[in-house]
Formats: C-alpha cells, structure tokens, sequence
C-alpha cells in the first residue's frame, strides 16, 4: 500500500467529497484523514489515502476525469519517514484582525526551527468593540534543543508587539 495525499479545488456544488470518495474506494484505497473547507465560494480540500501501490496510475486516470467536471486535484506519493519528529505544542491566539499576522508568527517559529504541523484560521465579527477578530489554533513541532519555555518567550514577546493573546501548551 501507498499513502498518497490528494488536493482538491472548485466550484463548491453537492457531490464533490462523493466523488473524491467513490474514486478512492473504486481503486481499492482507503481514505484515512482529510481537511475540507468552503473557502471563498471554492471548496478545498486535502486527502491523505492509502491505495494499493497498482492503482496509483489509474487513480491519477480518474482525478483527470474530475478536473474536466471543473474539480481540479493533484496527487503526490508521500514517505511517512519524513514526517517531523519532536515535541509537540498546541498554539492558539486571538486578537483584533491586521494584516501580517500569521506571518509574524509563522516567522517566529520558523527562526527557532519549528515546524506548522496543523494551521486552523478564522475571522469574526469582534461582538463589543466593533471591527474583525482573527483566530487560529496550530499545533508546532520542535526541534531538538527547543524547548516550550523558549517558544513560550518568542510568542508572548511578539503578542505584546502584535496586541494579540496567544496561549501555548506543551
């Protein structure tokens, strides 16, 4: 078997997780994990499926098939060895919208060698004051030597700067 994880993108309309679906069960596969959204009138979506390693060729076939109905997909073989090792750190912050936000923060983590492992982000209306409230949970592996106190240090230095709360947990 071969894990494979598959992107997806289009006109949202009924039946395009189906279709995804019926094309992973039709070539033997199995649909491990996935992260779909409605995403500026577009659905996206990611995959992660396991499929007999004969039926990589065909199941590419049939994501061809797809992008002529207006769903457009990628396929790529991943190594599961690859995945980052270390500890892991939940993240989540909250504070008034402005640009550049996640970047500073992706910044951050990046300087000190962390890896986004999972990235969640949402806009609100702010309920009292008026104005967009933006949000995101992430959880961040770290690289040997790193630990959550120096991540914890990094963050709350920018959340001061940023005028958001950020909240870690190891």
């Amino acid at each position: 078997m071969t894990t494979v994880v598959l992107t997806a993108i289009g006109d949202d309309r009924p039946g395009l997780v189906e279709s995804l679906a019926g094309l992973i069960s039709e070539h033997g596969g199995s649909w491990n994990r996935s992260e779909m959204a409605r995403l500026g009138g577009k659905f996206a979506g990611i995959v992660e499926a396991t499929l007999p390693d004969e039926a990589i060729d065909s199941m590419q076939a049939g994501l061809e098939a797809l992008a002529a109905k207006g769903l457009h997909t990628t396929l790529s073989v991943t190594d599961i060895a690859d995945e980052p090792a270390g500890a892991r750190v939940f993240l989540s912050m909250v504070g008034t919208d402005q640009p550049g936000l996640v970047h500073a923060v992706a910044s951050a983590l990046a300087a000190i060698g962390a890896s986004i492992e999972e990235l969640g982000t949402a806009i609100s209306e702010a309920p009292m004051a008026g104005g967009t409230m933006f949000e995101a949970t992430a959880v961040v592996v770290l690289p040997d030597g790193v630990s959550l106190h120096d991540v914890r240090d990094r963050l709350e230095a920018l959340a001061s700067h940023l005028m958001v709360d950020i909240d870690i947990e190891g």
